[in-house]
This record gives structure tokens, sequence and C-alpha cells, in this order.
């Protein structure tokens, strides 16, 4: 005797009717044995009878499903409901699916098929000189197979450029907040969340980094690019992971994933994941039959052709299982849409997981939140990244701009690599007497030879030597033209704004930035407005489960509980820490060099000091604070010019003393003359008449107090002189450690930029810094 699952109230009929009036206590439900059960079932799914061996019928009253039970239900909103939906039902969900999902790989063939080429085109294999008769189309044993790097080139230099506008290193993420009216309060509110999101992305969930780094590959050099953003239940945490524009199956009539019918994400997961899945209860815990071989298609095959890796697993334990997720709309029995009590027959958005290998359901969850079901609106899971907008579904990439110049530049250069080849070593056709030749197809390998049967001619009345040739100038400079006009058009071309001139007109230089960087400014724009969208998904996930944003920081910036970290992220938005207007570095710095030349034109317009602080920070420093002098010394002038004042200080003074050195030297010379002149005087009056000797002691006084003042203007002279030099001596020895302490700076600078560049000697630079920087300002390093 058991009880059957899911179908209370039920009844029990026996071949012989029961006594009327029997408690309800005493109706028995019983399950018989297994083999002769006849289950009797609506067109909906629901269980109606079940007709026994024994000639007893078992039914339920209230026509519910197997398996569901009226008051059993999900704990949550979000948890799976495939233990509540019958078997029929799952799986007739589970081919209509499997259906659809096929079509959509039907759909894209011709995409995949162009993908498969373009990963061919990348020319990651090491290909050597072709053999006679290979299967890549090499007619001639030793035929070149190498591939031209244009298409690389271009992936590679956006991927490079990409990762660091979107990947910063302090973090990606930085708040936004439009509101006017904000207070000290919120605004360390707002810096605490973004610095904490940033340490969520760059320490807490580790993957995000690489993650992202490979998809800026992919997206570069295919088109599209996904990120999918979930709450995942083995990390117990929201997590932003790339998805492949291949493992995202839609229909190519579709244009974006809001009117898609079906979006599938394959996986590929090991068989002990989809355990701890079945474990945690995110996946339905049934026996799962062996994971049959994959089938891969072209470009999953040429991917892994490329790495150097098998195609496929033979031992049955080490495949992995291929998992469907399948974002659909569906009209499940049990779970109908109603409106006003009544069914409306409206499909509503589900995720449904399905192993590929045994088709069975795993899970089946709402795609919608809990405050839309009355008209079930489908939650935005997936982020599409654009390089260009294409035609259909999946985008256009490097691959398709740039696929058939790599092709037709791949051919050229090979016939130039193979037309050297045969230069350098020539091919020979040596004679055969024999009467008959059995073709007329000559394949000379460089330096190898072809029987030739003459019937008894020399060889060179029976056949034309072989008219080799050198490689064509003419074909190289096609090469060149085709490889920049390659170039120009993926956006990896050279812009020349440095060239000539250095005093260029701003406008000028402005128009080459512009008229360089269009194509990759349009692409930029596109990846910002992307990442800006998966943040808010992030928040999105966070907000629903908002324990895992400070569960596994050590160091907070603050004490965070729910309340306060809902206001957070209410009353801020957290955008990329990259600028929309700025594809590159050396765009921004070319922006900053047009800044500074508009500076220079018209310097009494603009303030230095926010120019120069914006250039620090265009270059790479947070705080370019620390290079600058102190506020009130940010009048005087620099030390160059100081220099050159005091220089030009001085000389005046020097020619100030030699001028008054001329001076008193003339009034020495007039005072010697005028004692000449006395001495001269005195004598005639002598050789005359007698003077009184009055006169003459006042003519000695006289003398005496002029050869007085000549020497105390010569002591003047002396004192100016030697106060000149140590004048000069003094401001010397000032410009000398201004020039001293200026180099040191720039010596700062540069041990700065080796930490970054290397930053596995802070330890080292750091004590190198805490000896010098005290001897360059005087002051406690703390």
């Amino acid at each position: 005797m058991a009880l059957l699952p899911g179908l209370s109230p039920n009844l029990r009929l026996p071949a012989e009717e029961p006594p009327i009036g029997a408690p309800q206590d005493d109706i028995v439900i019983e399950l018989a044995e297994e083999g002769g059960d006849k289950p009797t079932m609506d067109e909906k799914g629901n269980l109606l009878t079940i007709e026994h061996d024994d000639g007893s019928i078992t039914l339920t009253l209230d026509g519910a499903p197997l398996g569901k039970s009226e008051d059993e239900g999900p704990a949550g909103w979000f948890d799976n409901l495939v233990d509540q939906i019958g078997e029929n039902e799952l799986s007739r969900i589970s081919e209509e699916l499997l259906k659809g999902i096929n079509d959509d790989l039907d759909s894209r063939k011709e995409w995949i098929e162009d993908r498969a080429q373009g990963i061919k085109l990348l020319g990651l294999r090491i290909e050597l000189p072709g053999i006679s008769g290979a299967a890549d189309g090499a007619p001639v044993e030793g035929m070149s197979k190498v591939r031209h790097p244009l298409l690389l080139e271009a992936v590679l230099r956006f991927q490079a450029n990409a990762r660091s506008e979107l990947l910063p290193t302090d973090g990606p993420v930085k708040v936004r907040e439009d509101n006017n009216n904000a207070t000290l309060d919120s605004d360390t509110l707002a810096n605490d969340l973004e610095k904490d999101l940033n340490h969520y992305l760059t320490s807490t969930a580790r993957e995000y980094y690489p993650d992202t780094d490979r998809m800026l590959f992919m997206l570069g050099f295919g088109g599209t690019s996904f990120k999918k953003v979930y709450f995942c239940p083995l990390r117990n945490r929201p997590v932003s992971e790339s998805v492949d524009a291949d493992d995202l199956i839609v229909n190519n009539a579709a244009t974006d994933l809001s009117n898609a019918s079906r979006a599938t994400h394959r996986i590929y997961m090991r068989p002990s994941t989809v355990k701890r899945m079945q474990i945690l209860g995110a996946y339905k815990d049934i026996a799962l039959s062996t994971p049959k071989q994959v089938s891969l298609d072209s470009a999953q095959l040429e991917m892994k052709a490329q790495q150097g890796i098998a195609a496929n697993q033979m031992n049955p334990d080490d495949r992995d299982r291929e998992i469907y997720e399948c974002y659909c709309e569906l009209d499940i029995v049990g779970f109908e849409h109603t409106l006003k009590g009544q069914e409306t027959g409206l499909e509503i958005p589900y995720r449904v997981t399905i192993d590929v290998s045994s088709r069975q359901v795993l899970s089946i969850v709402r795609n919608y939140d809990e405050d839309t079901k009355e008209l079930p609106e489908s939650r935005q899971n997936f982020v599409k990244y654009t390089f260009i907008p294409g035609m259909g579904f999946y985008d256009l990439g490097l691959l398709h701009v740039l696929g058939n110049t790599t092709n037709a530049i791949t051919a050229a250069q090979r016939e130039l690599l193979d037309a050297g080849m045969y230069a350098n070593f020539p091919g020979f056709l040596y004679a055969d007497t024999g009467a008959r030749q059995n073709t007329n197809i000559f394949r000379v390998p460089p330096g190898g030879g072809a029987l030739v049967k003459t019937g008894g001619m020399p060889i060179n009345q029976a056949i034309m030597p072989l008219p080799y040739k050198e490689p064509s100038q003419t074909l190289m400079a096609l090469i060149e033209n085709m490889a920049q006009t390659g170039m120009r058009l993926g956006g990896t071309a050279e812009a020349a704004v440095g060239e000539g001139r250095s005093d260029a007109p701003v406008g000028t230089t402005i128009a080459m930035i512009d008229q360089a960087t269009k194509v990759l400014n349009a692409v930029h724009k596109r990846m910002h407005a992307s990442q800006a969208e998966e943040f808010a998904m992030l928040v999105r996930c966070f907000k629903e489960n908002p324990e895992s944003f400070w569960q596994q920081n050590r160091k907070p910036a603050r004490a965070w509980d729910q309340e306060t970290f809902l206001r957070g992220v209410n009353q801020v938005d957290l955008v990329p820490q990259a600028d929309p207007n700025t594809a590159s570095q050396t765009q921004r710095l070319m922006k900053i060099m047009a800044l500074k030349q508009i500076q220079a034109s018209n310097p009494t317009l603009y303030d230095p000091i926010a120019i120069d602080t914006a250039a620090l920070k265009a270059v790479g420093w947070s705080n370019p604070e620390q290079f600058m002098i102190p506020p009130e010394a940010q009048g005087s002038p620099p030390p160059e010019m100081q220099k050159e004042m005091a220089e030009m200080q001085i000389k005046k003074q020097d020619a100030d003393t030699k001028q008054a050195e001329a001076q008193a030297r003339i009034a020495l010379d007039q005072g010697r003359l005028q004692i000449d002149m006395a001495k001269a005087q005195q004598e005639g009056l002598a050789g005359g008449e007698q003077q009184g000797p009055t006169e003459k002691d006042a003519a000695d006084i006289q003398i005496k107090k002029q050869l007085a003042d000549a020497k105390m203007m010569d002591t003047q002279i002396k004192a100016a002189s030697l106060k000149a030099n140590m004048q000069k001596g003094l401001r010397d020895s000032q410009v000398e450690e201004q020039e001293m302490l200026a180099k040191e700076r720039i010596q700062m600078i540069d041990l700065a930029q080796n930490l970054a560049v290397h930053p596995e000697s802070e330890d080292e630079i750091v004590r190198l810094l805490g000896s010098v920087i005290p001897a360059i300002t005087g002051n406690n390093p703390q």
C-alpha cells in the first residue's frame, strides 16, 4: 500500500462499492504493482484515472497533474519547477525546444562556415610549405602556405586598445550621481560603493578581467560577443561571464535578443558540475545516461585545429555533457497564465535547461519578475557587445571587413615567395627515350626534376624551357597598397600627427585625429553602452542577493548591511570608468597636446594648473598634485626662469659696480688733478711774492682733505665690489640647489614609473623613497 503523490484528494474505487457513509479517513489509496496499470489523461496532460489489473480504478477529483500537490510549491519565485510538472508535459517541452534549436542552428550555417574560414585566416597555426597533393590546394611540393597577418594585427590592436580602456587597473566602474542636492553622507556612500564594487570585480570575481579580455579578442574578430550576468549557485555570488557568439544559438532572422523567439546558451559542463547542480537543487536529481559524442560545427573544429587540440574525446568518462539552457516562452500545463481568473493562453517566459544526450529537462525556472506576472515581461540575461551592426542578428567584425583583403594579400604574397623560390632553385626536365608520354602535366618542385619521354629527340627540341621570372615589383607595390587600404579600413593605420612641424595649427591636428579614429570611436561608444548595460544587470543581481556584495570582502570600505547597500545603489548610477568620447590612450594624449597648443596661443584665458593636472591624469597619474609645488609657492617663476633672473640681476649689479668704480676713478683723478694744481699754485706763490703763513696752511689742509676723500672713495669701491661678488655667489648656490631639487623630482617620477611597470619592486622603491623624500622636503616621511 502506498500513496500516490500529487493526487490529493484521490479515491480508490474497488470492484464492490464501499458502504455508504464510510468515514473519509477509512478510504485508502493504493499503488498497484507495475505492469498492468493504465493511466488516462486529458489533452492537457492532467491525470484522470488509473485502471489496475484487479479491475479497480484510481481517480483524482481535482484533475491535478501527476506529481503536483496543492499544498506544494516553490519556496522562491525563481526556484526549479520541474518536479511540479508531469513527465508527459516535460517530454513535450523537451522535444519541441530541441526541434526549434535545430532549426536555429540550420539558419546560421553559412555564418558558421564564414567564421571557420576567418579563424583559418588568422594564421595562428604553424604551416610548413605544401606537399604535392595536399588537401589545402598547394599543387606543387614546396609551395608557400604563409598567411598575411593583416587580420591578426587588426584584431590584436583592437583587443589591446579596448582592454586598456574598458579594464583599467583600479577597476572598471565609477559612480554617477545626477542629484544636485547631494550631501557629504551621500557622496561618501557613493565613493564607498564604487570602491567595493571595483574590489569585487578585480579581487573577488578574479575571472572577470581575463574572461573579458578573451571576449574582446573574439569581439574584434567576429563582431559579436555576449556577457551573461546571473547568480551562480556554485560560487554563491553574481557572475558576469562571456559567451562566445557560436555558443549563443539564436535564429538569424531575429534582429536582437528582445524579439528572438528563443535564445539558447550551449554549455559544455563536466559531469561532476552537473551533479553539484543537482545536489544544490538547481537541476532535477535524476540519473543521466552516458554523454554522447558531441557533434562540433565547422567553426569549433577549426578553432580546435588552430590550437592543436583533438576534436573529440574518445573516452566516454572524459566527455563533457552538452547542456542547452533555452530562454523561451511556453504555456505549461498547470502553470497557465491567468488574468482576472481566466486562462489567457499567453506563452510566458521561462528558462529551460535540457541535457542533450538524454533529452531530459533538468530545470524550468520563471524568467520574469513577480511584479510583472499579470503581463509577464522577459528578464534580460545577456548583454550583446557589437563591433559593427550587421544585417541580421550576428554583427560584422574585422573578419568581414578585412577577410577578402587578407585573402588577396595572402595569395599575392605566396606568389612572390614562390617566384623567389623558383628563381633561386629552378626546376628542370630530363629526357627519356620512351615513345609515349602518359601525361602533359608537369609539377616541378624547386630544385626537382620531371621525366619527359622524347622518343630520342633532343629535349630542347621536344619541350619549351620553364619560364621562371623574378618577383614582380608591380605585385609588391600592389600588396603594399592593399595592406594600407586594409589597415585604414580596419582602424589600425598610424596617424602621423606628431610628424612635421611641432607648432602645427591646432585645427589641423584635431582634424587628423578625427579622421584617423572615426571607426574606432564608433566601436568604442557601442562597447561603452554595452558595458553600462552589463553593470546595470550586475546591480540588479546584487539587489536580489545583497549579502554576496560584501560577504567575501575582507576589508570593505564600510560595514555594509542590506538597507545601506540598497540605499547606495538606488541613489547613484554605476557606469563604466572609460570615457565614451575617447577610444584610446593615444587619442587622449593627442587631445591633451591640442589643449596645450590652444593654451599656448592664449595663455591668459586658461588655467595652466588645471590643464597640467588633466595632462598628468591622462598619462596615468591618479594623484597629480604630488608632483606640484606647494600652493604658496605656485606664484613664483620656475627654477629655469629664476636662474635666468638671478643671472640678469648679477649682470646688472656687475654693471652698476663697474659704473661706480669708473665714477670713483674719475672723481679720484679729478681730486689728484686739483691737488696737482694746488701744488703748482703753491710753488708759484713761493717763487713769487711770499705768502702769509695763514694762506699756506689753508692750502695744505685742503690738499690733505682731498687725499682723504680719494682714499675713502677707493675703499667704498672695493667694499661694493666685494658685496656684489658675495651676492653673486649666494644666487649661484640657490640656482644650483633648485636645479638639484628639479633633478631629484625627475628621479622620483622615474621611480614611480618603474613601480608601475614592475610592481614586484615596490618594497625596494618604498625603501629608497623613504630615504630620498626627507632629504628633498626636509619633512618626516610619515
